[in-house]
């Protein structure tokens, strides 16, 4: 299991013996459980996972299906995650770990046999027997650190080191679902690699006591490898507008399946963006490129997303509400949300210089988390990007200075603050704040 931290309160809320919630002292009503109407709006809930075992169990072979560029050193990749969980839960966000709620839905016997029906079809009738034999934690730890092989001297293949092989990429929760309004959406991963990923995430909102009531927009099995989708691509900009990246990991049948079923969504988003994103390996999500940090300001990485470039995304326009979603032409991202009403003020990912911006934005510069609006965590390695948001009127802080008590934010203040967060390891596994974090419940902006 994840290691405690006793500074923090990373934990799910306590709940009666019947699986209720325990009302809080002055009675105040229950927050739903999952909320999300756009990307900027204070951040009450959130889903994450501590780079764990799996991490460690990785091997080179690992890294081109994956798309890691190295193998992470799991010590210092854990505390830089630490710190920034501790940042959150220091201003109020309530932070859930996904592999302890993985092990309450596999507490439920449906749940358990739901998983062992997708899970066992790849696993050896030995490692079938093991995991039967596991409590609920074990269980969990084993679906995503994986298990070995016992007594391997010497081994050609992955298959000759795992009989489960681990899961390094699970610590970047936006990638398997996204939470749109009040329903969540389960990807169809792009490698076969992490379609185990999304099994996990669908056990935890089918069956996790306080999960289990979410509607979910996509609950389907294996799909075809050309219908997939994954939450890096979509961002949720506010009630009524969806953007959503046609990129190397997200398909044309992905996308277009997203539109169908959100068309039947009562009370849904009006507008979807389809951004078609250059196919470049730097460029994995939409979220790699564009991220809002407050109701008027974003981070861009300029040669994707502002207008009148040779590489800009071109965006198509979809009405929801129309009896058949028609494709229009919307010019440029920023064009299209203006367009909408949303008007946002670019600040370019590592600065004015070409060469710091696609450094940068390799190290995910352009990929923040906004927690309230004006007040975003962003990787510390990204010093060109702070600068820039620094002159755009962002008061800059360490993320150890607040834990330490020698900086204070309030996200009710109303004050511009970038949070800068240790990074040194975690950007080496290409996916920045944004991408580490699955938003459960926003207040509407």
């Amino acid at each position: 299991m994840t290691p405690e931290l006793p500074e923090t309160s990373d934990q799910a809320p306590a709940h009666a013996p019947d699986g209720a919630p325990v009302p809080s002292p002055d009675h105040a009503p229950a927050r739903p459980p999952v909320r999300v109407d756009s990307e900027i709006g204070r951040l009450r809930r959130v889903l994450v996972h501590e780079p764990g075992p799996e991490v460690d169990q990785m091997v080179p072979g690992m890294m081109e299906e994956l798309l890691f560029d190295d193998i992470l050193f799991g010590p210092a990749a854990r505390d830089e995650h630490r710190r920034f969980r501790r940042v959150l839960s220091l201003l109020g966000v309530e932070v859930l770990e996904a592999q302890d709620l993985l092990a309450q839905a596999l507490a439920d016997a449906e749940g358990r046999r739901w998983v062992e029906g997708k899970v066992f079809p790849d696993l050896d009738a030995e490692f079938q027997d093991r995991f039967r034999a596991l409590e609920p934690d074990g269980a969990a730890r084993a679906l995503v650190a994986g298990v070995r092989r016992a007594a391997v001297q010497t081994a050609v293949t992955l298959d000759d080191l795992f009989g489960v092989r681990p899961l390094p990429n699970w610590c970047f929760q936006r990638d398997t679902q996204v939470v749109l309004g009040g329903s969540v959406h389960i990807s169809s991963m792009a490698s076969a690699a992490r379609r185990r990923e999304a099994v996990l995430s669908r056990a935890i909102f089918r069956f996790h006591p306080d999960l289990r009531g979410t509607p979910i927009l996509e609950d389907q099995g294996e799909v075809p490898t050309r219908v997939v989708l994954e939450g890096g691509d979509v961002l949720v900009l506010s009630p009524d507008i969806v953007a959503v990246g046609e990129s190397a990991r997200t398909s044309g049948g992905g996308l277009s399946a997203l539109i169908e079923r959100l068309r039947r969504v009562e009370g849904g988003p009006r507008w979807l963006l389809r951004v078609t994103l250059p196919r470049e390996r730097a460029f994995m999500h939409l979220d790699t490129l564009f991220t809002p940090v407050d109701e008027d300001v974003c981070l861009v990485y300029p040669p994707v997303i502002l207008p009148d470039r040779p590489g800009s995304a071109r965006v198509t326009e979809y009405d929801l509400h129309e009896r058949q979603a028609t494709p229009r032409d919307a010019g440029d991202l920023l064009g299209a949300l203006a367009a909408r009403g949303l008007s946002y003020r670019a600040i370019s990912c590592g600065g004015a210089d070409p060469v710091d911006q696609q450094r940068e934005q390799w190290t995910d510069g352009a990929n923040a988390l906004a927690l309230a609006p004006g007040v975003a965590v962003l990787y510390d390695r990204n010093v060109r990007t702070a600068e820039a948001m620094n002159e755009a009127g962002f008061r800059i802080v360490r993320a150890d200075d607040l834990l330490l008590g020698s900086a204070d934010v309030s996200l009710d203040a109303g004050e511009k603050v970038c949070i800068l967060t240790p990074s040194n390891e975690l950007s080496r596994a290409r996916g920045g704040p944004h991408c580490l974090t699955h938003p459960l419940l926003r207040d509407p902006v």
